[in-house]
């Protein structure tokens, strides 16, 4: 390579071309006279992979009605695959109780513990399934912007009607670099900017959120960063959905937020309607603060992966690195569950402890 060196190896549009000089005589010789296809030398080849098919749309007016979206759980059989039936009819749950909209692979989905294929499977499933009752927003977020375009690609393909994107974490960028990024992926449709900071090290600021909004397709944003920024978010437009179920009620009815985006729906959906469709309800705000309290004292997803195994909706095996909760958590939830009446719990199955034999620990998934 080191012949290489000094020569510009890239045209303006992209392509690789090597210097003249360096070709054979020969081959200088019998090409001179060659020229490129017209379609390969279209200025700008990093077009988006996307359809403007109804069918593989919505509108992002439609995704900002929203008022309640359930970041949904993901079960698993006991070798650690999909548990589709006990997916299936935890959203038969969501929807029987007037949740709007599902997030699919979010943190509390365990994305993050998903192939790239798993990933887009399950939102092809749940589009496919459920589709035409629920709106389906897939998490195709990444830290690293190839595989965000690839992912939302697929996304979009096969059927989900929005994206939600967080902002790259880890290798975290500069605000420059962050406007960037998502500018590429709204490119391709109606997208949820998610921002918490808590888990990716760096707020997304209201000056690249302001940028932002300026793209057609940008939804609105799923704010952790509290009620006074989403405050000043909604008084200038914005559309927001709380990020935060402890705060999600004053959230909606004080500070203008369109709705929340929730892990407690996955459990009590028809309290969490209640509570973003019957306005403000401060009574039923703090009957819920228990449960909230109790369900995010270990970070999210191990509160709900253990309570949805006592309720015995879904199998109670978790991938690691996420682990059950301890018994005795397990024995105050049941008494939350008392305290609050099964019947406003998903499943009807008594809720159990359960003994720490039952849960089962997958590594190789």
């Amino acid at each position: 390579m080191s012949s290489l060196r000094g020569h510009n190896l890239c045209s303006r549009n992209g392509t690789f071309r090597l210097p003249l000089n360096s070709l054979p005589k020969s081959y200088q010789r019998r090409n001179v006279k060659w020229r490129s296809p017209e379609a390969a030398i279209i200025s700008n080849f990093h077009l988006p992979m996307r359809s403007f098919e109804v069918k593989n749309r919505t509108s992002v007016e439609d995704i900002k009605k929203l008022r309640l979206i359930t970041a949904i759980k993901t079960p698993y059989l006991p070798d650690g695959r999909f548990d589709l039936e006990a997916y299936d009819a935890l959203m038969h749950m969501q929807i029987v109780n007037g949740v709007e909209g599902v997030l699919v692979g979010g943190t509390t989905g365990e994305g993050q513990l998903m192939s790239w294929d798993e990933h887009i499977m399950l939102i092809g499933h749940t589009v496919n399934c459920f589709g035409g009752s629920i709106k389906v927003i897939g998490n195709t977020g990444s830290n690293s912007t190839r595989e965000a375009i690839h992912a939302t690609e697929q996304g979009f393909a096969v059927g989900m009607h929005a994206a939600l994107h967080i902002n790259p974490y880890y290798g975290k960028t500069s605000l420059q670099g962050l406007i960037s990024h998502f500018e590429t992926i709204l490119s391709m449709g109606p997208t949820i900017v998610y921002n918490v900071p808590s888990r990716t090290g760096q707020d997304i600021p209201p000056r690249v959120i302001h940028t932002l909004a300026e793209n057609a397709n940008m939804a609105g944003v799923k704010e952790c960063m509290g009620n006074d920024r989403i405050k000043d978010y909604t008084d200038e437009g914005l559309v927001i959905w709380s990020g935060n179920d402890d705060q999600c009620h004053d959230a909606r009815w004080m500070c203008g937020a369109t709705g929340v985006i929730s892990v407690v729906s996955n459990l009590v959906p028809g309290l969490i309607h209640e509570l973003m469709f019957e306005g403000n309800n401060s009574s039923l705000n703090s009957k819920l603060m228990p449960l909230i309290s109790w369900l995010f004292r270990e970070p999210n997803p191990i509160g709900l992966n253990t309570a949805l195994a006592q309720l015995g909706v879904v199998r109670p095996v978790f991938r690691l690195p996420y682990v059950p909760l301890s018994r005795e958590r397990r024995v105050e939830f049941v008494n939350i569950v008392n305290a609050l009446g099964r019947g406003n719990f998903v499943g009807k199955k008594d809720v159990q402890v359960m003994d720490d034999d039952d849960f089962i620990l997958v590594c190789r998934y």
